[in-house]
């Protein structure tokens, strides 16, 4: 059963009930919040200082990169753990995304990737862990691939390269409440509140005709990656999660036992215990 109260020790929420119900815990207040105005759309992001910013020369930032029809304050658990660890964080909604606009083009990966530099250089971060989930997941790969100067290292949750990877959609009472959190909050969020059928339908299309990257794009990735996968992933084989492993040169492969395509979630605890080795292990 999903946990009945919220706590910052993070409970355990496998059914998502409590997300459903309640939504991650708020995001707390940021060092920096604010727009970046590029390519028709105006992405929100905000920043997180504790423990001391690249930008006075105390270590690099993580940046948390959210998935498909989601929004940054799905990140609540992980954004407090990272700055109980120290470490500075700046999240980001993807163009569309929260309280970020989008123009008429279709939605594009290397595109929102793009978005992600542009806030890097109004924050005057030079390089960042990136930790992405699902949609934000490719997110982080492509801007390792375009930039990879800017890029500590990659933690690549639930997501796929290719579209092999993924399985054939079948509805559960988990993602529908996942689903039905995200039309509230675009709702409550979004500067289109009564457009999230057409937002839907855009992301759709987009996860269905992207991503479409080879084996050899892959191995010419050369920035470290650990690929994270859910025991009860819902939407990305295991293997496919292996043969990225496998053909991104150093990559390892983490199983993440007993949860799904909602980890960071459904448990916290296991989730962040990654993340923060990982961001450990890049942001040496």
């Amino acid at each position: 059963m999903a946990s009945s109260h919220e706590t910052r020790d993070a409970p355990q929420d496998d059914t998502l009930e409590h997300f459903a119900a309640h939504g991650a815990p708020p995001l707390p207040a940021p060092s920096d919040s604010g727009w970046v105005e590029r390519e028709g759309a105006r992405i929100w992001y905000a920043s997180y200082d504790k423990g001391g910013g690249e930008r006075n020369g105390q270590g690099k930032p993580v940046i948390l990169l959210h998935g498909g029809l989601g929004h940054s304050g799905n990140w609540g658990y992980q954004v407090r753990a990272l700055l109980d660890a120290g470490r500075s964080v700046a999240v980001i909604d993807s163009r569309g995304h929260g309280r970020s606009t989008r123009d008429a083009r279709p939605y594009k990966y290397e595109l929102m990737a793009s978005d992600v530099l542009a806030v890097m250089d109004t924050l005057a971060i030079q390089q960042a862990a990136l930790v992405g989930w699902s949609d934000g997941a490719c997110v982080a790969m492509v801007l390792a691939m375009m930039a990879p100067e800017r890029v500590a290292g990659v933690l690549f949750f639930g997501c796929n390269m290719d579209p092999g990877g993924t399985t054939e959609f079948v509805a559960t009472p988990v993602i529908d409440r996942c689903f039905n959190r995200h039309r509230e909050d675009y709702a409550r969020l979004s500067a289109t509140p009564d457009a999230f059928d057409a937002f839907v339908a855009a992301v759709t299309e987009m996860m269905r005709t992207e991503p479409n990257y080879a084996a050899h794009d892959l191995a010419r990735i050369r920035v470290p990656v650990l690929i994270a996968h859910s025991e009860h992933d819902e939407f990305i084989k295991a293997d496919h999660a292996e043969y990225l492993a496998h053909s991104i040169p150093g990559a390892r492969l983490r199983v993440l036992a007993g949860v799904s395509h909602f980890a960071p979630l459904q448990r916290p605890a296991l989730f962040n215990e990654v993340m923060l080795d990982f961001v450990a292990r890049v942001l040496l």
